[in-house]
């Protein structure tokens, strides 16, 4: 089994718990982060304010589930899965109009 990959099963307890999971792969390693909440994206935002990178570090730590530890520690994995970052944030599209 690759690095870090985990099994179906441990995906499903996951998926039970958090519902929205994702996979992270950069160079034949893989990780795991559940969807960040208001509290993540609140911790993220405060902190990292007009800092993207920063930011993406928060988010990867606080959404960690498991994988290789390396996609956190390593800078070339790092910023690899940060440009893919932003696809978990994704919230539900809105409108509003005025009566």
């Amino acid at each position: 089994m690759p690095k870090g990959k985990k099994t179906p099963e441990q995906i499903a307890i996951w998926k039970k718990k958090h519902k929205d999971i994702y996979e992270l792969e950069v160079e034949g390693v893989f990780g795991y982060v559940k969807k960040p909440g208001r509290e993540e994206l609140a911790h993220a935002s405060v902190i990292a304010q007009n800092n993207p990178i920063t930011f993406n570090e928060i988010i990867l730590r606080d959404c960690w589930l498991g994988g290789d530890e390396t996609i956190q520690t390593d800078d070339d994995k790092f910023l690899g899965v940060s440009g893919v970052l932003d696809e978990i944030v994704k919230v539900a599209e809105a409108k509003i109009k005025k009566l």
